[in-house]
């Protein structure tokens, strides 16, 4: 038990039990099964959204994609017109929704690099750009998304979204990928020291910019499946993951100091935050207590954090280690 509770992800989760307990207990038990079926139906696209981000997040401090809502708001509106409402143009739809994502991805890169600004200043500038295309590219669009495509994402067997399960097995690959591929590896290395990492042999502009493209490329594709979810595109459908992103990836156990990520966090993070939604839509509250509370949960969670290491709760993963074994990965590769 206490080995259980010293894994970051477990808080999450039992954040996520509270949240819907005290919901529960408010409506005296009615419509749970309902609830539980439509919060992990809407926590999908917050823990794609939150996998891109935390790829970014776990490269170092400063480093965050402040463009992924204007990502996917453009990304629906591009799915949308390319689908035409045709089930046959699906996969040209998703790729071209996801080609646009690492359109921006690259283009998020460039800018740190080339103009040497920071990545929040950088991708923040791009969303302004990219919100600025999508008004003139699918203001007023009113294309409906292919009836065979709607149907798929909001497919359910048993109660049970077949998009969270395809999500699930796609986050699990998203672990695999961080703890076993040299790629993975020098992420992690580069947010424990970016200096010791080079000098170890890992080609840190080279992972950065990588890193930057998959998180474009996710928001592409989850711009597609809320067009799809939702039922047609719109300008604002990316804006509640502005906060979401990165709360989902501080919550789920990632260190915002970058060199730790974790992957199993995201989808309790992403639990609770759905569950803290339905709860204070059940009580009658708007959205500003909702944000409000979220920006508290966030400070708390990295105070806490904070005060774990000061304490010696959780050490960092020794420096030198995490580089010396990308090196090794990249010299075996080459």
């Amino acid at each position: 038990m206490e080995r259980l509770l010293g894994k970051p992800w477990i808080w999450s989760f039992a954040g996520a039990a509270v949240v819907f307990g005290v919901t529960i207990a408010f409506t005296g038990g009615r419509g749970a099964g309902g609830m539980l079926s439509a919060t992990l139906s809407l926590a999908v696209f917050t823990v794609i959204v939150g996998v891109a981000q935390m790829f970014v997040i776990t490269l170092g401090p400063g480093n965050v994609d402040l463009s992924l809502p204007a990502n996917i708001g453009l990304a629906s509106a591009i799915a949308m017109k390319v689908m035409a409402g045709d089930d046959a143009m699906v996969p040209v739809g998703i790729a071209a929704a996801i080609a646009g994502g690492v359109a921006i991805g690259l283009a998020n890169y460039l800018l740190i690099r080339a103009l040497r600004i920071p990545p929040i200043i950088a991708t923040l500038s791009a969303s302004f750009i990219i919100q600025s295309i999508d008004i003139s590219y699918g203001r007023g669009l009113q294309i409906k998304p292919p009836p065979g495509f709607a149907d798929l994402t909001s497919l359910q067997v048993g109660g049970v979204s077949v998009l969270a399960v395809v999500t699930l097995i796609f986050t699990i690959g998203a672990g695999v990928v961080l703890s076993r591929t040299i790629y993975g590896r020098s992420v992690l290395a580069i947010g424990q020291n970016p200096r010791a990492a080079w000098l170890a042999g890992v080609p840190v502009e080279r992972i950065r910019c990588l890193t930057y493209i998959l998180a474009g490329a996710l928001g592409g594709l989850n711009g597609a499946l809320l067009a799809g979810y939702f039922r047609g595109a719109s300008i604002d459908i990316g804006n509640e993951y502005l906060l979401a992103s990165i709360a989902v990836v501080v919550i789920g156990g990632t260190s915002v100091s970058g060199g730790r990520a974790n992957v199993p966090g995201l989808w309790g993070a992403a639990l609770f935050l759905v569950f803290l939604q339905v709860m204070l839509n059940t009580f009658g509250t708007d959205a500003g207590p909702r944000l409000v509370l979220t920006g508290l949960v966030i400070i708390a969670v990295i105070v806490a954090a904070g005060a774990r290491r000061k304490f010696g709760g959780a050490r960092r993963p020794a420096t030198d280690r995490q580089a010396l074994e990308a090196a090794d990965a990249h010299s075996g590769t080459s």
